[in-house]
């Protein structure tokens, strides 16, 4: 799919991966809407690039439809979502002042894993009712993994867990979508300049860009964008999860 002149929808786009992800498309041509919590932070990149802000908490049926209704609305049907809301706190099971607060893991699944879900559905009901495009396609789905689904770390039980849903959930979502010609994909970042990291001393930034066997660098939102944009192109990619990490591997600490 040729993203010029399509409507896209690029939820957590007021930041980090999902801002980087709204400015190339918007410059490859695509009408966006910023989808976010952050209502300054959404009409900021909207207006940087011409695009429409729509506040929303993904995890909320009725936000969510809100907002999906309000980018209709302005661009037309979205052919294209690209999920990048999340949160990561890292809290270990059991810790100094006992077991982990059983809210802060279903904060984690309910933004990371039930917000996505809920974005998928709702997109795809629209998609699916579009006239399908040259090959039969009607639209394309990209979700955000993280390397954290294969190797979490001490402390991430919560996130891996819903980053572990996101990667198998993809397949049987791109299954059961393909008799719509709705393809859909997820990427698996590592350790990536996002406001978490950037909000780290610089030793530390460079400690962990060390980490990464090539290029040992953290790696940049531009990147996860292009490759997000790639996704979108490329008719055959369908139901794959494709690391993005510099062949890094994440140990237990």
């Amino acid at each position: 799919m040729n993203l010029a002149g399509e409507a896209a929808i690029v939820t957590g786009g007021g930041s980090g991966l999902g801002r980087a992800t709204a400015e190339c498309f918007a410059a490859r041509g695509a009408r966006v809407a910023v989808v976010d919590r952050n209502a300054q932070a959404a009409e900021e990149v909207a207006k940087a690039i011409g695009g429409l802000a729509a506040p929303c908490d993904v995890a909320d049926a009725a936000s969510a439809e809100a907002a999906i209704a309000k980018a209709e609305a302005a661009h037309g049907p979205a052919r294209v979502l690209v999920n990048c809301a999340g949160v990561g706190t890292a809290k270990r099971v059991v810790g100094r002042d006992g077991p982990q607060p059983l809210v802060d893991f279903e904060t984690v699944i309910r933004v990371n894993l039930v917000g996505t879900f809920n974005m998928i559905r709702l997109a795809a009901a629209a998609m699916a009712k579009l006239a399908p495009l040259e090959g039969g396609g009607r639209g394309v789905i990209i979700s955000t993994a993280s390397v954290a689904a294969y190797e979490g770390q001490v402390g991430q039980a919560a996130y891996s867990a819903s980053k572990g849903g996101v990667v198998a959930m993809t397949l049987p979502i791109a299954r059961e979508l393909a008799q719509f010609g709705i393809r859909v994909n997820a990427i698996a970042p590592g350790l990536f300049l996002t406001p978490m990291l950037l909000g780290l001393p610089q030793e530390a930034q460079d400690s962990l860009g060390r980490s990464v066997p090539y290029p040992a660098r953290l790696g940049e939102p531009r990147e996860y964008a292009a490759l997000a944009a790639h996704i979108v192109e490329n008719a055959y990619l369908n139901g794959e999860t494709i690391r993005i990490d510099g062949a890094l591997r994440m140990q237990p600490r």
